[in-house]
This record gives structure tokens, sequence and C-alpha cells, in this order.
């Protein structure tokens, strides 16, 4: 089953970067918001073991904008592999997935 929302998640090394990708996309109509929140990742990396500060990014969108989202992030992140992660949004509030309608879109005004 398909749905009309999504978050997208991804994250980046800085505060800066956070917010210039947050403003891009929501500028460019490719999401209704973005959260940005500060999260200490651990992963591995090159075969080695990374315990960094990072920036989450909550990315609130239409579903069928992924593709374009994706783009979007490939074209302005700093990463060699971002984490680009889409889930689906079940269920929300009426009024809160209008909003996200009316604030995304290439056919929206900017």
């Amino acid at each position: 089953m398909e749905t009309s929302y999504s978050i997208i998640f991804t994250t980046v090394g800085s505060q800066e970067e956070a917010e210039q990708l947050a403003a891009v996309l929501v500028r460019e109509r490719l999401a209704a918001c973005v959260q940005v929140a500060a999260i200490d990742s651990t992963y591995i990396w090159q075969d080695t073991l990374q315990q960094e500060p990072e920036w989450l990014l909550l990315i609130k969108t239409r579903a069928d904008l992924y593709p374009q989202v994706e783009e979007a992030l490939h074209a302005h992140h700093t990463y060699d592999t971002p984490e680009i992660i889409q889930m689906p949004i079940l269920r929300g509030s009426a009024a809160y997935l209008g909003w996200i309608d009316e604030n995304t879109g290439i056919d929206r005004p900017s």
C-alpha cells in the first residue's frame, strides 16, 4: 500500500549544512517542513568505528516528491554516501497533511 506522504531522513556533519539543506528543500517546495536535531552517531565507515556528532534532518513531504528530494540532497550534500531514507506516514491529521499538500510541489507558488 503506497501512502501519499512521507518523512525522509538524512544526516549531515554540521548545523550550518543542515540549515542550508533545510532552506533549499523548503524554498524549492520539495518539503513543507524540515526539522533539524543534533544527534550522536556511531557507525562503521571504511572499516573504522566512527563516533561523531551529526545533525538529523526530518523532511516532511509528499511521497511522490522523493526522487526530487533525493536529487536535491545529492546535489547539495557533502557526504560521499549520504543517508537518504524514506519512511511512509501511514496516518496524520487531515489539517496537517493538507498543509503539506499546500506547501509542496513544483506547481506551487514560491
